[in-house]
């Protein structure tokens, strides 16, 4: 088999005569196709089969105990010119690059086969779609790559025909996104993940790992969309997606941004309390991790999930903090890492019963660690999540109301606020953070900067990036008015005795209530000079029990922890240098101003 795009055929023949594999297979995407590869995998022990009764269709694979997360610092942006990658982002030279993953990929293929894998990130036919071809020799990022993404025939097509109108056009840049990827010896000495953003390539060697060999994922949909969505007008980001439809059957859509071990996917498929079920509040799960934005024919942002599935954590994954995750592993999902019980079932730490082996396939003894690895994984069709939205394949996308960030912080920052306008809501991105603890840092408190949630994902400058994000408040194809509201929430807020104060979970949907309320002009806001502040008794609190304490912290407004909060966010966006967009910089004096002049908050 081969494709009707010669470039294609041109560069899956120089990758074959690089690597020299046995055979060469060009996926199709089909049922057949995935058993044949899942059967092989079972006989030669890359899987594990699971019980057929509890769990139909599952797998387990069990990654090299050195090939567990991504690896961050082995990570680079190979640009032409080092500013362009900006400090955000380990620099290499291209040609540098290039021969030093040649070295790696020369003969790596030998004994193996080459699968081409054509895939498609968001609905097949969406204009805000991107393409792909990921070259592996690994058949379990085969059976990954098809579920995380639109992967196989329709996808080849898409590429064809594109391909061959820009060729029509005398175009000769990439028309889709090329990933080469190899599990090479899994040695941790020679393993890199390259990203060439100048000619939307990839190349990954040494790591079996999703994050790093899943090259769809963060490597495509994240760090060289990045850079597609700048030089194209939209937005790729770390964000989820999720539905909140009224009693009245009326849906607005919200994107959120946060850093790890923020509840992101808790809420993408988060459950209402049971007041608001009562009275008809649903919520729809379009995405748990991306989010592509453009800018649509009314002016509004509309949103896509470039995904297909969940590559989530699943430790601590439960039915007490999120029954539909939980929901949709019992059939036809891929497992990695996680113990396994006595009657062959997944398990982790969270659920119940006890494990009798753990992720390495050794008897669980809990002197040697917890049964699954913390970083262990799940991979699932977004469609099993009971909570899925059918406009997750809205070729259009969904119109976005808000926009959330949110980090971790234990003091300072309130409940909840919305920015003043679009200039001041990326200034509130640009300066998301959060708070480390003393069992990952050795200091509590200690406040790291992840703009946007993008920090290990943004495939350029910040710098950059930042004037791109501001340029959406002046572009004639997105109108002002029209903009989502930009909201900044923190469900970490802790009290004097070190316990949080906000129950989080289902009563989320308490805080995104308040912010649609905020949208459709419905309810008032405390001014202050870091934002508006919702007035207590705006937001439903009916069945929650909040102590003055909580009150007072999770609603006040801290003047002299602000003035430092500001003069932090303004030593961390310096370290970017002549690049930094003026108006970022303006707009953060505008704050500190405001902040300096400040009295007692005024009611609007």
């Amino acid at each position: 088999m081969s494709s009707r795009l010669a470039s294609l055929n041109d560069w899956v023949a120089s990758v074959a005569a690089l690597t020299t594999p046995d055979r060469i297979h060009w996926c199709d995407g089909s049922e057949a196709e995935d058993a044949a590869l899942k059967a092989a995998m079972l006989a030669d022990g890359t899987l594990h089969a699971l019980n057929p009764e509890t769990h139909p269709g599952c797998t387990l694979h069990r990654s090299h105990p050195g090939d567990v997360a991504r690896v961050e610092h082995l990570t680079f942006v190979c640009t032409s010119d080092r500013d362009d990658a900006g400090p955000n982002n380990h620099w290499m030279p291209p040609a540098e690059g290039h021969a030093r993953m040649d070295a790696l990929f020369a003969g790596c293929m030998q004994g193996r086969t080459l699968y081409v894998v054509p895939y498609c990130m968001g609905p097949i036919d969406s204009p805000l779609a991107r393409c792909g071809v990921e070259i592996t020799d690994s058949p379990y990022v085969v059976a990954n790559m098809r579920i995380m993404t639109r992967m196989g025939s329709a996808a080849l097509a898409r590429i064809e025909r594109e391909g061959l109108e820009a060729e029509a056009r005398g175009d000769t840049t990439p028309s889709f996104v090329r990933g080469l990827h190899s599990t090479g010896e899994l040695d941790p000495e020679r393993r890199f993940i390259l990203h060439f953003p100048e000619e939307l390539a990839i190349q990954s060697y040494g790591s079996g790992y999703g994050g790093n060999a899943l090259l769809g994922k963060k490597c495509h949909a994240l760090r060289i969309a990045s850079y597609q969505a700048r030089s194209e007008g939209w937005l790729a980001e770390h964000m989820l997606i999720v539905g909140i439809e009224n009693p009245q059957g009326q849906t607005h859509y919200i994107a959120a941004a946060f850093p790890s071990a923020c509840g992101k996917t808790n809420l993408a498929m988060l459950i209402p309390p049971e007041g608001y079920r009562a009275k008809g509040w649903k919520v729809w799960t379009v995405g748990d991790d991306i989010c592509w934005m453009r800018p649509g024919a009314d002016g509004r942002l509309y949103a896509i999930n470039p995904e297909a599935g969940y590559f989530g954590v699943a430790p601590g994954t439960s039915t007490a903090t999120n029954s539909n995750a939980l929901a949709m592993l019992d059939r036809d999902a891929i497992f990695t890492n996680v113990g396994v019980t006595a009657d062959q079932r997944p398990w982790w730490e969270g659920l119940p019963g006890t494990p009798a082996l753990d992720w390495k396939g050794q008897p669980y003894d809990p002197a040697n660690g917890p049964a699954a690895h913390p970083n262990a994984r799940f991979t699932v069709s977004a469609k099993q999540c009971p909570s899925y939205s059918p406009m997750a394949e809205d070729a259009q996308g969904v119109p976005i109301s808000a926009i959330v960030f949110g980090g971790r912080r234990a003091s300072l920052v309130p409940l909840v606020f919305e920015a003043r306008d679009w200039a001041h809501g990326v200034l509130v991105g640009a300066g998301m953070a959060s708070e480390t603890t003393a069992a990952a840092t050795g200091a509590v408190g200690v406040v790291r900067r992840d703009p946007m949630a993008m920090k290990p994902f943004c495939g350029y400058n910040f710098a950059d990036y930042f004037g791109h994000w501001l340029s959406f408040g002046s572009n004639a194809a997105s109108r002002a008015d029209k903009l989502p509201k930009v909201f900044h929430v923190n469900w970490f807020r802790k009290g004097s005795d070190g316990k949080f104060l906000w129950p989080g979970f289902g009563d989320n949907l308490r805080v995104l209530e308040w912010m649609l309320k905020r949208c459709e002009g419905r309810v008032g806001a405390v001014e202050t000079p870091v934002g508006r502040f919702p007035k207590q008794e705006d937001l439903n609190l009916d069945g929650l029990r909040l102590s003055d304490e909580a009150s007072e912290l999770l609603f006040g407004f801290d003047r002299e922890g602000w003035q430092a909060e500001m003069a932090a966010i303004g030593e961390y966006l310096a370290e970017f240098g002549p690049r930094l967009p003026a108006a970022l910089e303006a707009e953060r004096r505008r704050v500190a101003a405001a902040l300096a002049a400040a009295t007692e908050p005024v009611p609007s």
